[in-house]
């Protein structure tokens, strides 16, 4: 079978699983609105050299004062600290992957810390940059991607339900709930992050979703569904479905 016919294959098998209604987004990602929010392009992070030390954070694309049932003070604190604080630690860390580079001597057991670090830093910052951009909507589940979730799963709402149950798992301890699609099975999924280093192989995040106590315990205390409700109820959809987009595109 040659290489064109086993992507045939792959792409049949995709839109298969998703609704044949979704053909024409997996071809080609729709024309979008000049007041709709960006999404790195493909490829963008691709061009950067290894270990530069230059990432910088990204500032929220909503004002978080306008958020329902999220406080600003909670969004501001959670920006401002845990994920500024892995931007800095990210460069820190890759300053000091740079410098152990020209080192032949450099000791295995401490490039090792530094290379457990480094993957824990880029999944916080990835996630945190996830987390907050699918803020700031109406939480109305749209588009192709809630097509697609009621073919897979029933409906949106069995959709969320399961993400709920997934989300609670976590509640009173720490980690991240993601809506995932798996480019390399094609499969919408839900899944469950003890930390910023156990994200499923070939899942690109959909919908992220903060679990640790930070992200809502100066709004709620230890009350975790009351946060999720307000999570959900905030959501940007739009965001989400361009995500799918992308990814469904890349499959292509």
């Amino acid at each position: 079978m040659s290489n064109e016919d086993s992507d045939g294959i792959r792409r049949r098998d995709v839109l298969s699983l998703i609704g044949s209604g979704l053909a024409t987004a997996a071809v080609a990602a729709p024309a979008r609105a000049e007041s709709e929010p960006t999404l790195p392009a493909a490829g963008a992070l691709l061009i950067k050299p290894a270990f530069a030390g230059q990432h910088t954070v990204r500032p929220l694309r909503f004002d978080p004062a306008k958020l329902r049932g999220l406080s600003e003070k909670l969004i501001r604190s959670h920006h401002e600290n845990n994920y500024a604080g892995s931007v800095k630690a990210l460069n820190l860390i890759e300053g000091r992957l740079a410098a152990a580079m020209q080192d032949a001597d450099f000791p295995p057991i401490v490039y090792g810390g530094l290379k457990r670090e480094e993957l824990h830093r880029v999944g916080s910052v990835v996630l945190h940059e996830h987390y907050f951009d699918n803020l700031g909507g109406d939480g109305k589940a749209g588009g192709d991607v809630a097509k697609a979730l009621s073919q897979v799963y029933g409906s949106v709402a069995a959709w969320e339900a399961e993400f709920r149950r997934t989300a609670m798992s976590l509640a009173g301890g720490s980690g991240w709930c993601v809506l995932t699609f798996n480019a390399a099975t094609g499969e919408l999924r839900n899944q469950w992050a003890s930390d910023h280093m156990h994200g499923a192989v070939a899942g690109v995040p959909m919908l992220v979703l903060d679990m640790y106590e930070h992200s809502y315990h100066l709004d709620y205390g230890s009350a975790a569904a009351r946060y999720l409700d307000a999570f959900l109820d905030n959501v940007d959809w739009q965001i989400v479905d361009r995500r799918f987009q992308l990814a469904l595109h890349r499959m292509v």
